[in-house]
């Protein structure tokens, strides 16, 4: 299983998860086997200054993910993810780590899109 992370930063599995995966600047991969990680990856987003509708999903699709773990997305991007395969997951915060054992133990699940959002007037509040 491969599980993205939208990311501030680039720093593995200490990188600190992003509150809105559409603006991250990188994102992490970890493939788990037997809910061990067996690899990290981080990328640069190559849309974070600027994307249209389904570029970002057909991208994390592109790596094979998953999953997607973020802080908070728009419905929009919420439905791509599920039209492309790829279960979306939000309300991540902390670390990758922290947001990866929180997964793992059930505490993060599922995704709603921000209720401020619409194509780009996101709020800060991605709770």
């Amino acid at each position: 299983m491969r599980i993205a992370f939208s990311c501030e930063n680039n720093l593995g599995l200490e990188s600190k998860v992003n509150a809105h995966f559409g603006h991250s600047p990188f994102f992490t991969l970890v493939d788990l086997e037997d809910g061990q990680v067996k690899k990290v990856e981080g990328i640069a987003n190559p849309y974070a200054e600027h994307h249209q509708p389904g570029q970002i999903p057909g991208f994390i699709h592109s790596q094979n993910a998953d999953i997607m773990i973020t802080g908070g997305m728009g419905g929009r991007a919420v439905e791509f993810f599920t039209q492309a395969g790829v279960e979306p997951v939000t309300g991540a915060q902390g670390t990758v780590k922290e947001a990866l054992d929180n997964y793992l133990k059930g505490n993060l699940k599922g995704a709603s899109g921000c209720s401020e959002s619409h194509e780009h007037g996101h709020g800060e509040h991605h709770h």
